[in-house]
């Protein structure tokens, strides 16, 4: 069963092959047999899990029925959730126990999906490697001794390794797609506002939102449409109809019009990744896509903006966060200043201290216009080169990464180089565009993907175009050896 896509296992529920009771206690197993290996969940939900199949299986035996009623799935540990640790991957919130539910978790437990526990992440999400989690590194199925990617590395790392269908992820600049990518994943970061955030801890407000992580196009859609909608309790939250993100699959490709970036293809790309993402191209040509050349001239300018906008944004949002009201507080303070500091420094990690202090940095009287006004005004150019391109062309496509994913450790000292390695994902946050990553092939034995961009709230057309190349190639059926 562990090998069953979630469209797979709402065929087998509706036919009654199983019960979700069945399938969650072959899960768990699973789980506790092989998770020791990749470290992909911080809190497992055992008891939480079996009453909400048990639930489901009523539910469905008195007629009910839904593609998700009684789906195994896990939310990564930044959605809060009732009574269950909510930690962010981080010592400052090891003691936290949400005392409500996420949007995003109300909605799919509506749905009756079942929650397996709350996955690995990077400390607040701040990294693309999943190493700066407080509960320790996650692995890549693909080979332990190489990072699943980042932050969302926990969510990607558990399906990858089948041990769930599908589970929820997070992206602000590039924390769902990279992580797929490098796990041989489709990954899908909607359109800001299409998913709510209320519940869901931020990091950058401006940046972050959530979206599914599953093996095929077809399981995106399912958990998409479970997750997608209107929510009053969040700001930014868009009131925008949500279409039925299943029934597009099957739309042909005829006459799609594909922009390929010129600048995508630089000397920063691993050339066998350019001939995967060519291959690709031509695959989506021979179902009747037209390719065509643009130009996105204000991409090099992005990963500095990125890095002054997320930074300034988390250090205003992570200013809460000080020993009060909730969360760790350091022992025998000797005063209320240095309560602050020690629960702060000693509750926070350093890639959350660094990036604190950048942002804080660029906020600062003196500094405020010369970085972050600046950063702002070049995200506006960056949006302005999408718009102009989206006139010429249906979606955009190119790499997802720059390279495979690299060894554990081997960008531990060096962050910049870490985070250059967004260079592909971080535009779509900065616009608010949706983006979606799918299997490409292999290089050196570890995955990669291909990244599409599109007009904003056309998710549909994402997940159409993937699913098409899906039925036509076999990377994403691919399966890490041992799992």
């Amino acid at each position: 069963m562990h090998h069953m896509t979630l469209a797979e296992i709402a065929r087998g529920l509706a036919d009654k092959k199983f019960s979700s009771v069945e399938l969650t206690q072959t899960l768990l197993a699973r789980i506790a047999q092989l998770d020791p290996q990749i470290n992909s969940f911080i809190s497992l939900t055992q008891d939480l899990a079996l009453s909400q199949a048990q639930a489901a299986d009523t539910r469905r035996a008195n007629g009910e029925s839904g593609v998700l009623l009684g789906a195994p799935i896990a939310h990564k540990d930044l959605f809060c959730t009732q009574g269950i640790r909510t930690s962010c991957g981080s010592k400052m919130l090891d003691n936290f126990k949400a005392p409500y539910d996420a949007t995003v978790v109300a909605k799919l437990a509506a749905a009756g999906t079942v929650t397996l526990g709350k996955t690995n992440m990077d400390e607040f999400a701040m990294g693309s490697a999943n190493e700066s989690s407080w509960y320790g590194a996650v692995k890549n199925p693909w080979n332990l001794e190489h990072v699943p990617g980042g932050s969302s590395g926990g969510s990607a790392a558990a399906v990858a390794a089948r041990l769930l269908p599908a589970a929820t992820a997070t992206d602000t600049g590039g924390s769902i797609r990279q992580p797929a990518a490098f796990t041989n994943l489709t990954g899908l970061k909607p359109t800001y506002g299409r998913v709510s955030r209320w519940g869901m801890i931020a990091y950058a407000s401006s940046l972050d939102q959530g979206g599914p992580l599953a093996r095929t196009a077809e399981d995106c859609a399912i958990l998409l449409q479970g997750m997608a909608g209107f929510d009053p309790n969040d700001s930014t939250s868009i009131d925008e109809p949500v279409p039925d993100y299943s029934a597009d699959l099957n739309g042909s490709l005829q006459g799609l019009r594909i922009g390929v970036p010129k600048e995508y293809f630089s000397a920063g790309l691993d050339p066998r990744i350019a001939e995967l993402i060519h291959t690709s191209v031509k695959e989506l040509e021979k179902l009747g896509a037209v390719i065509k050349e643009i130009s996105l001239p204000n991409m090099q300018h992005a990963i500095p903006a990125y890095y002054v906008i997320a930074p300034a944004e988390a250090s205003s949002n992570l200013s809460r966060f000080d020993g009060v009201r909730f969360g760790y507080r350091c022992e025998n303070p000797a005063n209320l200043e240095d309560m602050y500091k020690r629960s702060r420094g000693e509750g926070f990690g350093s890639e959350v201290q660094r990036r604190i202090m950048v942002g804080a940095y660029a906020l600062s009287a003196g500094y405020y216009d010369a970085y972050y006004l600046k950063a702002q005004k070049i995200r506006r150019l960056v949006k302005n080169d999408f718009m102009a391109a989206f006139k010429e062309v249906d979606i955009i496509l190119g790499p997802t990464t720059p390279n495979p994913a690299w060894k554990l450790g081997a960008k531990s000292s060096d962050p910049v180089a870490e985070y250059l390695e967004d260079v592909y994902t971080i535009t779509a946050n900065l616009a608010g565009l949706p983006g979606l990553s799918m299997p490409a092939g292999f290089v050196d034995g570890l995955p990669v993907g291909v990244q599409l961009l599109a007009p904003y709230f056309q998710e549909g057309r994402l997940l159409n175009v993937a699913h098409q190349y899906q039925l036509n190639t076999d990377w994403h059926t691919r399966t890490p050896t041992g799992f």
